[in-house]
């Protein structure tokens, strides 16, 4: 992918969630949850964006995946980010954006994101604006976190 390629991509309006999103556990990062839906477009762009809660360690990913390529965008909230400089980025809040010249090793800390780790679906909102992603369903909250037991 070129970088125009991924420019007009990120900025293309068309791409859409045509379905509800629902958490389910991920057995390999327990207590964690995840999701996976499909992006749709006219274009035909081969997407997917995959989210990742871990209430335990306050972290939380929403990822937009190009089959070919893998991750080309993505926002993390708590943790940092080491950039190639060796600079430490986002200690709360960071997002990767895919250049021909890094990949998304580099990020940054994004000022568009104003939601916190404890509000998975205000920031799935923020998330979807920035990425000019329609979402034309329902963001179900993840299941609550008590006692150590996903429920």
């Amino acid at each position: 992918m070129t970088q125009d390629e991924f420019e007009a991509l990120m900025a293309d309006a068309d791409k859409r969630i045509e379905q509800d999103v629902s958490w389910t556990e991920d057995e390999n990062h327990s207590p964690a949850v995840q999701f996976r839906v499909q992006v749709e477009s006219q274009a035909g762009y081969p997407l997917f964006v995959k989210g990742f809660l871990n209430r335990a360690s306050q972290k939380l990913s929403y990822v937009l995946v190009h089959r070919p390529e893998g991750r080309i965008y993505g926002l993390d909230l708590g943790q940092a980010h080491r950039n190639p400089d060796r600079q430490l980025v986002g200690a709360d809040k960071h997002k990767h954006r895919w250049s021909e010249r890094t990949g998304v090793k580099e990020v940054y800390v994004p000022e568009d994101i104003t939601a916190t780790f404890a509000q998975p679906i205000e920031v799935w909102k923020q998330f979807c604006t920035e990425a000019r992603l329609v979402h034309n369903g329902v963001m179900n909250p993840p299941p609550s976190l008590q006692m150590g037991m996903l429920l």
